[in-house]
């Protein structure tokens, strides 16, 4: 049996949002880009976790949505999500803007995001395997200020599996994603191949998008802080988030940084469409299916404006209006239904005043 769902709450989360989460992100964002500023780094880490904070932090921003989910502390929501995110763009960078292409080197590096899940982990040497090492303790605090934040929930046990599984899915298709061009896409295919046939309805490019977000850890860590939450109802979240929200995610996000990436060579999945009327069209099937799925979830309102929010945020960046773009992105945006007119106007006004 459905929900009911009541819209306008959704306003007042996203105000809320802005007036409550979007101070307590800077400060942390402050703080980790005073830590990765050291002298006494190598130059390539500094400035590569330097530059995937000020020109990544709208991920960070877009996460801290879950610290508003009931019942969770939004302060130490914050400082998890935060460091997670942080993690994962500073990796992301270490893989795509260093000149190095090591697929051994990638995924040691990416041990740090599941050290950071997994609290009974032993930490690993992440830089074993990268020619840059002198990081000042950068990575493994990132690392500890997440587990710090998992010890004080009550249910963690209850979605760590997932967690873990999320988590491993990211850090080998990122893996694999920023390898040499000759043999990128053979990688990801050969990779995808293991997880394909259980998601019929969706590519594995696509099945690769989905890999590729964190919203799927970020909504389990804030479902956690439930003491009466029930394996039920984690399998119930994963089954709408993954592959339907966190793939609407990742298609949005190489939708717009699709012209981008045809000039530096970046690897985008929206590619593997035949053209952009076919990309609109499977975009607008993730976008119905996360709707629906929303609905049969607790507080179903919470998840519904996070899809809005995911495509006002992603639909206002000026890359989504560009050229052909504009048509499409304007549909797009009419298939969030009630209230997403709202949040793009809002977006628009927080890209005007530099807040997102």
């Amino acid at each position: 049996m459905k929900i009911e769902v009541r819209y306008e709450s959704g306003i007042k989360l996203v105000l809320k949002y802005i007036k409550d989460v979007f101070p307590e992100v800077d400060r942390e964002i402050d703080h980790w880009i005073n830590m990765c500023a050291s002298s006494d780094n190598d130059l390539i880490l500094s400035s590569q976790a330097q530059a995937s904070i000020l020109h990544k932090k709208f991920h960070a921003q877009g996460g801290c949505i879950y610290s508003l989910y009931p019942n969770t502390d939004l302060k130490k929501a914050v400082k998890f999500i935060v460091s997670l995110q942080t993690i994962s763009d500073y990796l992301d960078n270490l893989c795509d803007r260093a000149g190095v292409y090591d697929e051994s080197a990638f995924l040691q590096l990416h041990l740090s995001m599941l050290d950071a899940v997994d609290p009974d982990r032993e930490p690993s040497d992440y830089y074993k395997y990268y020619p840059y090492k002198h990081d000042n303790n950068y990575l493994a605090s990132l690392v500890k200020s997440c587990r710090a934040q998992l010890s004080e929930l009550p249910s963690y046990g209850t979605v760590r599996d997932s967690v873990i599984r999320y988590i491993r899915q990211y850090s080998e298709m990122q893996s694999y994603k920023h390898i040499s061009k000759d043999k990128r896409e053979d990688r990801l295919k050969e990779w995808a191949s293991q997880y394909i046939d259980t998601y019929t309805d969706i590519s594995c490019w696509e099945f690769s998008a989905a890999a590729g977000s964190t919203l799927g850890v970020f909504v389990l860590y804030a479902v956690a802080s439930d003491p009466l939450l029930t394996a039920d109802a984690v399998q119930m979240i994963n089954e709408v988030y993954f592959p339907w929200i966190c793939g609407l995610h990742i298609l949005l996000d190489y939708y717009i940084d699709s012209h981008e990436d045809i000039k530096t060579g970046d690897l985008n999945f929206t590619y593997y469409y035949e053209n952009l009327k076919q990309c609109e069209e499977r975009i607008s099937f993730f976008i119905d299916r996360s709707l629906d799925g929303c609905r049969y979830l607790p507080y179903p309102e919470f998840h519904i404006t996070v899809v809005k929010g995911l495509l006002s945020m992603y639909l206002s960046d000026p890359k989504a209006s560009t050229g052909l773009n504009k048509l499409t992105s304007r549909r797009l945006l009419k298939k969030g239904e009630e209230n997403t007119k709202f949040y793009y106007a809002l977006c628009k006004i927080l890209r005007t005043f530099k807040k997102l």
